[in-house]
């Protein structure tokens, strides 16, 4: 397993300048309230050439003219530690899951030092002082800074001499390929998500309550090895599901609706994404199908169509075309611009370590990328809110759907729903 991330590193190596140094945070709980604190989330770049998920490390990777070299500082188990939270990962531990040479990880108190005596002329590190600083600059918006600011303060208003460049935008294009081993991490979040999906199905006429449905998706796929959900899941049932991102999840189930569910689930840092739209009473109403059909077109066209070559707008602009083209056959439309009444959203995104994962959306899609096709409609003044989502890898000389077995054909799922 070390290998795959000696290999991401290395890859990130050779794209970066030479006088280089590159920093990276492995991030921390953010507080919540009093001596409570959020779920940890690990950096996604910052493991993704680790492998590493615990907080509070942080990695060093300098080139130089003629060499590079890795370094990893973690924290020191303390006493205290050990009695209220345990131990924190060791060096050995570090160094089996990295591929970091042991030798080459500290604790994180010799960071400053360490850092100090590589501006120094490389004081026994043989190597010269960095001209280039590469940190992740990724802002949450434009009136923020970037939190590595906050984690890599010393270094910032110490050595001002070095030139700041952005690393997020060579390790956002590394990870729009994905290897194998993170195809079979992604279609086991997919696996469990269908368990999940199907788990929802067969409660769906005991339930009357968006969350309880919710709540069954949850436990499902913790019993099936999930470390919790990839994103917020979405449970809209009625009018809530013309809402995009829709999460109270708290409304009554009403016979006769349908209920959208965006949503999936996490394995192994890697998240799955996917939406089906299920009627309540089992069986879609007349105008229900009829939309529902649509939608479907679009998501098995539009899956069709990608292949290397494709660019964001033309899959984009597919979709949209298509979508507009049906709807106007059934008059919900008059002119193809009406379709943006009823569908407000582009028809994918890319897929991996993040739901919303980073890539370069301006490139044309290449084999080995993730992205989803998640094409819908959204009639308000019907109650009626549609999104049929799959993930798809991105092949040689087309794509494979990676959750092709979580059904989606009107018929599979009133005959599925007939069964409870």
């Amino acid at each position: 397993m070390k290998n795959i991330f000696i290999e991401n590193r290395n890859k990130l190596i050779e794209r970066i300048e030479e006088s280089s140094v590159v920093i990276l945070d492995s991030g921390k709980a953010m507080h919540k309230t009093l001596d409570q604190f959020y779920q940890y989330i690990p950096n996604r770049n910052f493991y993704y050439i680790t492998g590493l998920s615990e907080p509070n490390i942080k990695l060093m990777i300098v080139k130089g003219e003629k060499t590079s070299f890795t370094m990893l500082f973690i924290e020191e188990t303390t006493e205290y530690m050990r009695q209220w939270l345990g131990e924190t990962i060791t060096k050995e531990e570090a160094s089996r899951i990295s591929g970091v040479e042991i030798t080459k990880i500290l604790y994180l108190d010799k960071f400053e030092q360490f850092f100090r005596s590589l501006m120094t002329y490389g004081r026994g590190l043989g190597i010269k002082p960095p001209k280039n600083l590469y940190m992740d600059l990724y802002r949450i918006n434009s009136t923020e800074e970037p939190i590595s600011q906050t984690q890599f303060r010393f270094v910032l208003d110490t050595y001002k001499e070095l030139k700041m460049k952005n690393v997020n935008e060579h390790i956002s294009y590394l990870r729009m390929f994905k290897s194998q081993t993170e195809l079979e991490k992604l279609e086991k979040a997919i696996e469990i998500t269908k368990k999940g999906l199907y788990r929802i199905m067969d409660n769906l006429k005991i339930r009357d309550n968006e969350s309880q449905l919710e709540a069954d998706f949850i436990h499902q796929i913790t019993l099936e090895g999930s470390s919790g959900v990839s994103f917020d899941t979405i449970a809209a049932s009625g009018e809530n599901a013309t809402i995009l991102h829709y999460e109270e999840n708290n409304s009554v189930l009403k016979e006769g609706n349908l209920i959208l569910f965006d949503l999936g689930a996490l394995y192994s840092n890697y998240g799955s994404d996917i939406s089906r739209t299920y009627p309540i009473s089992g069986k879609y109403e007349s105008r229900q199908k009829i939309i529902y059909e649509i939608v479907l077109k679009v998501n098995k066209e539009a899956i069709n169509f990608v292949k290397p070559g494709i660019t964001w707008n033309q899959l984009n602009k597919f979709a949209k075309d298509l979508l507009a083209s049906e709807c106007l056959k059934i008059g919900l439309i008059k002119t193809e611009d009406e379709i943006t009444k009823y569908y407000y959203h582009s028809v994918g995104h890319f897929l991996g370590l993040d739901v919303h994962d980073v890539g370069h959306y301006e490139l044309p899609l290449k084999e080995g990328m993730v992205i989803t096709i998640e094409p819908g409609l959204y009639i308000k003044e019907e109650k009626i809110g549609i999104r049929i989502e799959d993930d798809v890898l991105i092949t040689k000389n087309g794509s494979r759907v990676l959750s092709k077995d979580i059904i989606k054909e009107v018929e599979d799922i009133e005959e599925y729903l007939s069964k409870n």
